[in-house]
């Protein structure tokens, strides 16, 4: 393709390809680049659509079925992932919590999902792995949510012989502070050594800003996490992230905190720094005060720890707040699925 933009519609049908978990035709991408805020209609993606197969970049697996991404198309994304989106993770931060409905006031909206796609006969396994996570705490809260085969969870289908687990994301704490006139600020994602159920220091840290790919997602791909020893024995690495928001705001933000989890049960403050002050050794600037926050893909870290074959996609879309129930009520529904398989 010669033209410039032709390129970037090309990028960004690619893209919606790939988040969409299957085969999607025209009018899916188009609606999947609008919730993105990129209006391009179905008539113009059939025609780029028609041109990449041609490229053999997309196929046509069954008449009116729409397209899938060819391996060729699958190495010209992860080019484009290499070299186009430094910054994306803080760039869909912004756009996720701008989006997201759930504000403080009302009893229902849309939060961030963390969604992880394990097999239909590891359901039951990875409840399993993920329960002395959530008694430890180390949640974005204590809910989880779960979606069967051929259903939406954020912005996925769920494939055949799947099963979408999610966790609320950390950022969804960031959009209801933002919501109730609190500017935080992400500033890294890190690994959190702790010791007897305590926060030593960060042992690794990346800038939200300068990467291509969730901090969390890429320790944990790494296996440079520690969650379920962790859970078991109090001492282990986790994930978290450091944020920073107005010193001014300080009384405002230890009432919200209380709210969040009553209302919502919505924690995941593992430690609230003091105004001006560093927290664990990491220096804050002048009136501002600094929080660390639990990885919401801690409980997604113990399956990898566990060998769980899992598929992670954080910060994609928005799901229901009422789709996220209790972990402890989900834990025999995972039961009973796998053994009605």
């Amino acid at each position: 393709m010669s033209s410039s933009k032709n390129v970037h519609i090309t990028n960004l049908i690619l893209r919606a390809l790939h988040e969409s978990g299957g085969a999607a035709g025209a009018a899916t991408i188009s609606n999947s680049l609008s919730s993105m805020g990129i209006v391009l209609h179905p008539r113009s993606i059939r025609y780029h659509l028609a041109q990449m197969d041609r490229e053999g970049l997309t196929v046509c697996p069954a008449r009116r079925k729409g397209r899938t991404l060819t391996e060729l198309g699958k190495k010209e994304l992860s080019r484009v992932d290499v070299i186009g989106r430094v910054g994306f993770v803080s760039a869909k931060v912004d756009e996720l919590g701008y989006r997201m409905t759930l504000d403080g006031n009302n009893d229902s909206g849309t939060v961030i999902p963390n969604i992880v796609l394990v097999s239909q006969k590891d359901f039951e396994r990875s409840i399993h792995f993920m329960t002395p996570v959530f008694n430890a705490g180390l949640g974005i809260g204590g809910r989880i949510a779960y979606k069967m085969y051929g259903e939406h969870m954020g912005g996925i289908m769920v494939p055949r012989g799947k099963i979408a687990l999610a966790t609320i994301c950390s950022m969804t704490m960031n959009s209801l502070f933002i919501k109730a006139g609190i500017p935080i600020t992400s500033r890294f994602g890190g690994l959190l050594e702790m010791k007897y159920r305590k926060p030593v220091r960060f042992v690794t840290m990346i800038d939200y800003k300068g990467t291509s790919i969730d901090p969390l997602k890429l320790f944990i791909l790494a296996g440079m996490t520690d969650v379920f020893t962790y859970a078991q024995t109090g001492d282990g690495i986790i994930g978290a992230s450091f944020r920073e928001f107005p010193s001014i705001a300080f009384e405002h933000v230890r009432k919200l905190l209380t709210v969040f989890r009553e209302k919502y049960d919505l924690g995941g403050v593992i430690i609230l720094g003091r105004p001006g002050m560093p927290l664990l050794d990491v220096p804050v600037n002048e009136g501002r005060t600094a929080m660390v926050v639990l990885g919401g893909l801690n409980p997604v870290a113990a399956l990898y720890e566990r060998n769980v074959p899992a598929e992670i996609h954080p910060l994609i879309g928005l799901e229901e707040f009422s789709t996220f129930l209790k972990f402890e009520d989900v834990a025999p529904i995972g039961r009973r699925t796998v053994n009605a398989l």
